[in-house]
């Protein structure tokens, strides 16, 4: 199957041809610029999103800043899962940080496709479970790990995106203020 998304999902839990085809018809492809906004700031996720191309922000306001919250590229998801799930407006804002081409798929659809393929529905518990995880892991970084040992980590796991997202974003997304991150990196 030549769909990016589906060929992603299919890499977590094995798909039979009809149940790709559904994923397939039931995701829709957009192509945005940079700067659009995914989801706005206390609304409810309609969309979880993946990334064929391009790179997105999660953030939020606090007492007037913006705190970056996550950051999401190619192959990975964005949106606000616990707006997605619970039908909650969420203050997170998801934004384009590049021009990106993104696979959408409403929760409307999703839920469709849960109560019609088991197995898309057991793909759905793998994919939040993955997501679990993830969010765990980010926790304890922000809690148990040093801003080095943060720092440390951001590059092993992602080092394309000391290139491709500004510094003011990660030192925000490490927890860290602009200024430690340039002593940090001296320190490296």
């Amino acid at each position: 199957m030549d769909n990016p998304f589906v060929n992603t999902l299919t890499q977590f839990s094995s798909l039979s041809e009809d149940g790709q085809l559904a994923l397939a018809k039931a995701s829709v492809r957009l192509e945005h610029e940079k700067g659009h906004i995914l989801i706005r700031q206390d609304s409810v996720s309609e969309y979880i999103y993946f990334i064929e191309r391009g790179l997105t922000r999660t953030y939020y306001y606090k007492d007037g800043k913006d705190i970056t919250d996550w950051l999401s590229a190619e192959g990975q998801f964005a949106g606000s899962i616990a707006s997605f799930i619970t039908r909650q407006p969420d203050r997170r804002i998801v934004q384009l940080l590049e021009p990106s081409v993104l696979w959408a798929i409403s929760f409307s659809a999703l839920e469709q496709l849960y109560r019609s393929y088991h197995e898309i529905e057991r793909l759905g518990r793998l994919l939040v479970s993955h997501g679990l995880v993830l969010l765990q892991k980010r926790f304890d970084d922000l809690h148990f790990a040093t801003a080095l040992e943060r720092y440390q980590q951001f590059m092993a796991s992602t080092p394309a995106l000391l290139q491709r997202v500004p510094l003011g974003m990660i030192a925000s997304y490490l927890g860290v203020t602009q200024e430690t991150l340039s002593r940090i990196r001296a320190q490296v």
